[in-house]
């Protein structure tokens, strides 16, 4: 913070993540000149339904951000320095947003957080007769917001318990979607990353899931050229990419992150092998990802409609449950016609590396 104050001489104010909340006031005070030049505290703020709040998402899909922080301490991450320790908001909060959003038009919500498995630790740590929890707040999102797709991103491996499994199986409105950054799979290295798992515990993860909905998509994201990652530890990764076989895989070639343990470590990897090292996971899982699209040729799948398609406008644009809007690919649409929000049937007939192409056939789902 003075490194970066001392070098911007000519900056009025600085105001840090934690005053969020505050920069209406402060700015006033700026204007009639009775303002500070810093304010730096830690993150304290946390949304509440009553926060007021644009959807900037298309009208029918929003994100609902569930906490702030995060209680995890991971060697490459920043974030617990940015944004603080976890909060979370408590239960009543959050499904009153979402019934908010619904309201205003919204089909699917995207919960967000930087762990969704620890939701709720930290208001069970403050008040043992809390019930928040991640099964709780699926649950009452499923019964009580009115949303027709609920999606969850990012979930740590120790957190995903058959309960929870069975309840996203159980709800039709639930997307068999798990998003689960996993970032390597040699222990050494989960290790080094403080990532607090073991192979062992991923694979019993991914065995639940699996096992319980053999239909569910899994994404994950791996980091490449972390300090240390030796030649034989990234050959174990490709090698349990190849047996897993990921629906969707996101990889990262590691950078250092001031104020990091990570960016402290010795041994730190040379650009060359972390790009070759990218090249050679991405490429692998391109391999995974057609054949995956292929299998769905033919088949029927339910489809919200994004609008007219980004590349042309003689195409329409949408999205299965399996695809996350912009961090996965989307179905475009050759014969049919659709508004956008709609949820139709959509015959797959064609797949490219990423994408899908089929045709609309019956009326839309309500």
């Amino acid at each position: 913070q003075d490194d970066l104050v001392e070098g911007l001489p000519e900056a009025d104010l600085f105001i840090g993540s934690g005053e969020f909340q505050n920069i209406s006031e402060i700015l006033k005070k700026s204007e009639l000149g009775e303002a500070e030049k810093t304010y730096f505290k830690s993150a304290t703020f946390l949304q509440k339904e009553t926060t007021p709040r644009i959807n900037s998402q298309a009208r029918h899909r929003a994100y609902l951000k569930i906490s702030e922080g995060c209680k995890k301490r991971c060697a490459f991450c920043a974030i617990p320095n940015i944004r603080g320790n976890l909060q979370s908001r408590t239960l009543e909060n959050v499904i009153s947003e979402a019934q908010l959003l619904v309201a205003g038009g919204v089909k699917e919500l995207t919960v967000i957080s930087h762990d969704f498995t620890d939701y709720g630790w930290d208001l069970k740590k403050q008040d043992s007769q809390r019930t928040e929890s991640p099964y709780e707040l699926l649950k009452a999102l499923s019964d009580h917001s009115g949303a027709q797709w609920i999606r969850v991103l990012y979930l740590y491996p120790d957190g995903i318990d058959s309960k929870l499994v069975e309840l996203i199986k159980s709800r039709e409105n639930l997307v068999k979607y798990f998003d689960m950054p996993l970032q390597h799979i040699n222990n050494e290295m989960l290790k080094s990353m403080n990532r607090r798992m073991t192979r062992e515990e991923v694979e019993e993860a991914l065995r639940n899931i699996r096992t319980r909905l053999p239909e569910a998509v899994v994404r994950t994201q791996f980091i490449v050229g972390f300090p240390g990652e030796t030649e034989a530890q990234f050959q174990e990764l490709m090698e349990f990419v190849k047996e897993q076989r990921f629906d969707r895989v996101g990889c990262f070639k590691y950078s250092p992150e001031e104020g990091t343990k990570a960016a402290t470590l010795e041994d730190q990897i040379d650009e060359e092998t972390k790009e070759r090292r990218y090249n050679e996971l991405m490429e692998l899982q391109l391999e995974i990802s057609r054949e995956k699209h292929g299998e769905l040729v033919g088949k029927t799948l339910e489809v919200l409609i994004e609008g007219v398609s980004e590349e042309t406008d003689l195409l329409l644009q949408g999205r299965t449950s399996q695809q996350a809007y912009e961090i996965d690919g989307v179905v475009y649409i050759n014969e049919g016609l659709a508004s956008p929000g709609d949820i139709v049937m959509v015959e797959i007939t064609d797949s490219h590396d990423y994408d899908l192409v089929g045709h609309i056939i019956g009326e839309t789902i309500q």
